[in-house]
């Protein structure tokens, strides 16, 4: 790998140890979900669609994120196997850009998460048929009542609510700098698992 002179907040061999370090820092500064990342994919159409979305988990090499299997950001996930997505923090003055292939995870992984959340957070991804029309919020309370009646106060995951692992083939650093003259690294690899290329970046 090429030394481009990164030092300071960039410097590191691994851009997934670095996306883990930016984001505690983000985690005692950010005042609102600093794991939050606006997720773009494309329709069958090539249309873009964009959204907020968690993260929950930078693995050793991809990031993870959790939604409903039949809502349309996973329509379009499935379609087209690949995304991108952007990590802004306002208090740090820093972003992350990534883009790559994705897969499901639907194993114990995603078992084990399901289960970290709150009950309510668990009734509702059973009660909410994502991205389709919804005729009002009380029916959709109805419908968190029903399924809190018929599956009790210990759920199993829903079998169309799972996790997607976006494995990168691109990645960049961001931080601003004084009159715009701002710091950027992307890293680039030709598939997962080869090694890592980094540049320098203009603002």
């Amino acid at each position: 790998m090429a030394d481009v002179d990164r030092n300071g907040i960039f410097a590191g061999a691994d851009p997934f140890r670095l996306a883990r370090a930016w984001l505690a820092e983000a985690e005692a500064s950010e005042p609102n979900d600093p794991s939050a990342i606006a997720l773009a994919t494309v329709d069958a159409d090539g249309m873009p669609n964009t959204r907020m979305v968690l993260l929950k988990d930078i693995e050793a090499d991809a990031f993870v994120f959790y939604t409903n299997y039949e809502s349309a950001k996973a329509g379009e996930l499935d379609q087209a196997g690949k995304a991108a997505f952007v990590m802004h923090w306002k208090s740090l003055r820093r972003q992350i850009r990534a883009r790559g292939l994705v897969s499901r995870e639907e194993g114990p992984q995603a078992d084990a998460y399901y289960r970290s959340r709150s009950l309510q957070s668990r009734l509702g991804a059973w009660a909410s048929k994502q991205s389709r029309p919804l005729a009002s919020r009380a029916a959709l309370m109805l419908e968190v009542a029903k399924v809190t009646a018929t599956k009790g106060l210990d759920p199993d995951r829903p079998p169309f609510w799972g996790g997607y692992r976006l494995t990168p083939l691109e990645i960049e650093f961001w931080a601003d700098g004084a009159h715009r003259l701002h710091d950027r690294f992307r890293w680039t690899r030709s598939a997962p698992g080869e090694p890592w290329s980094v540049v320098r970046l203009n603002p």
